[in-house]
């Protein structure tokens, strides 16, 4: 088997390199994986401002949001202002079959689209809790955490669909009405979270500060306004090549993180788009969620202060 091909008209090299240390891949299984799933992955992908985790040889990850310059011509771009760097950034639509085989020739492994899209980047087509167990082999925790999550959903007449995250957690997305703004996605994800953490406090926190958790598994409402997320059917730079993928709410307690990777998870999908086929239709928020949410604090700013107040704090108590 060469090491070199052509697909639909983009040149792949060095495709028996191992992909990253501690994959169990060669560069080829992740370009046979994305082209296996490429019915099901630029959908998610289509028309979103896309970063990417690429892994080179001989150094460690890193996300990529700038097109680099020698990007083909034939890669659609969108330029976004950036308001933590002040500047514009060029990002790839990973629209097409020969743009993913391009970012996979790149060693890109990981694929994170905006919640919005290109043309309406003000308004998010979905909310986000993203479900972060503590340390260890806690998935398990993650789903009852994500059930609580499903519950609070209920709650507030909306619902949901779940993943892996292809690494210890999972992702919980929500569809809502077109018109939504950042500010009001942004208030339901926290009061979401909150409600959710209501309902077991021994088990669930949203304390973003990590020395805050106690243990406890994360509840982080911060994926909203203008962040991006793993895509679904993304492969993850971890152990064993792992992807994130879909799952039934029913189904979740029975599988693990590890049981989808670039080696297995393409077959799984016997037919269709399995994160369509679980995704419910857009939702209106409930205007009391939104409300409630607009009183509670945004995690990361609230952490940014408080670490500036405990830093004082030390400070003082050494003199």
């Amino acid at each position: 088997m060469t090491s070199d091909e052509t697909r639909d008209g983009v040149s792949l090299t060095n495709l028996g390199q191992p992909l990253f240390d501690g994959a169990g891949a060669a560069k080829r299984d992740l370009v046979d994986y994305l082209d296996a799933v490429r019915g099901q992955l630029i959908p998610v992908l289509r028309d979103r401002p896309l970063s990417v985790i690429r892994v080179l040889r001989g150094q460690p990850p890193f996300m990529q949001k700038n097109v680099p310059r020698y990007t083909p011509e034939w890669v659609r771009t969108v330029r976004v202002w950036a308001e933590a760097s002040h500047r514009e950034v060029s990002y790839a639509l990973c629209d097409d079959r020969p743009t993913l085989l391009w970012f996979a020739n790149q060693r890109a492994v990981e694929y994170h689209p905006t919640l919005s899209t290109a043309g309406d980047l003000h308004h998010p087509t979905h909310l986000v809790l993203d479900i972060d167990p503590p340390e260890g082999d806690a998935f398990g925790l993650a789903v009852r955490a994500a059930q609580l999550v499903r519950q609070a959903l209920a709650d507030a007449g909306l619902a949901g669909a779940v993943k892996t995250s292809g690494a210890k957690g999972v992702h919980v997305f929500v569809p809502v009405a077109a018109g939504t703004t950042s500010e009001d996605a942004a208030a339901a994800t926290r009061a979401i979270a909150v409600r959710a953490e209501r309902l077991d406090p021994a088990l669930a926190t949203t304390a973003f500060i990590r020395e805050d958790r106690g243990g406890k598994v994360f509840i982080d409402s911060t994926r909203s306004g203008g962040t991006s997320v793993v895509a679904a059917y993304s492969p993850r730079v971890r152990p064993g090549a792992t992807v994130s993928f879909p799952v039934p709410w029913e189904d979740l307690e029975s599988v693990a993180p590890a049981d989808f990777t670039v080696h297995n998870a393409a077959p799984l999908i016997t037919s269709g788009d399995p994160w369509a086929a679980l995704m419910p239709g857009p939702q209106p928020l409930d205007a009391a969620l939104v409300e409630e949410g607009h009183t509670i604090p945004i995690a990361r700013v609230h952490a940014m202060h408080e670490g500036k107040r405990r830093a004082r704090a030390r400070r003082d108590a050494a003199t």
